[in-house]
Parts: structure tokens; C-alpha cells; sequence
């Protein structure tokens, strides 16, 4: 067994199996997920899991390059919980585009969260 942070068997294979550039989006309960990209569904029930823990679980296995939310979810300011992303740069874009930015993504997770707009878009880096 694992004994590192990310257990979740198909999260973690997805991530060791990302290239520089690949793009893996975590997602509230309510972000719709197009046909393409590989959906990891974990939500339980509202809230359960939130999207803070899944978040850290990926950043202790991803190296990211850069990211991605919608300016919905800004309102001017950045949120509070992109705080773990720092220091990598955190674009806004409209949620429209946000979702049509979710097409090329390897995998979707889907989280219990049900606060509106909190997804992020996840660019892999390089770790060397």
C-alpha cells in the first residue's frame, strides 16, 4: 500500500502518466464533464470530499506549472484556497471559457464541493 499522501489508485495512475503540459481539472459537484476526458468521480455526497483536500492530495503528486480558475470564483481577489498553488502563476479566465478549457483535459475529478466556480485547471510541469 501506498503510504504516501494521494491513495486514490486512478487519481494517482493518471498523474504518473501526465507530460509536461497535460492538463487534469479538480472540479466542484457541479462542473459539467464534456465527452473526452476521463472522469474520476468521488463525490459522496455535498461537501464530501471538499475540494481543499483533493486539491493538496494532487499538489503532493503534481508538479504544476501553472493554473487555471474562473474569475467568477475571484471576484477581484484571489480566493483564499488557491493559497496551496503558491507560488505558480494562476490565471483567470471566464467560466465559459474555463469549461471549454476543460475539453483537452486528460481527467476530470469530481468533487463533493458545492461552493459555485471552485474548480482549477492544473498544467503539469517538469520536475528537473
Amino acid at each position: 500500500m501506498k503510504h504516501t499522501t494521494l491513495l486514490h489508485a486512478e487519481l494517482s495512475r493518471v498523474i504518473a502518466g501526465m507530460g509536461h503540459g497535460d492538463l487534469l481539472v479538480i472540479g466542484d459537484a457541479g462542473l459539467p464533464i464534456p465527452a473526452g476526458p476521463l472522469r474520476i468521480d468521488l463525490a459522496v455526497m455535498r461537501g464530501v470530499p471538499r475540494f481543499a483536500d483533493v486539491l493538496q492530495a494532487v499538489l503532493s503528486e503534481l508538479q504544476v506549472e501553472r493554473a487555471v480558475i474562473a474569475q467568477e470564483a475571484a471576484a477581484g481577489a484571489m480566493p483564499t484556497w488557491c493559497q496551496p498553488l503558491e507560488p505558480t502563476p494562476v490565471q483567470q479566465v471566464s467560466h465559459a471559457e474555463l469549461k471549454q478549457l476543460c475539453m483537452g483535459a486528460q481527467a476530470m475529478v469530481r468533487t463533493g464541493e458545492c461552493t459555485p466556480y471552485m474548480n482549477v485547471l492544473l498544467y503539469a510541469g517538469v520536475a528537473f
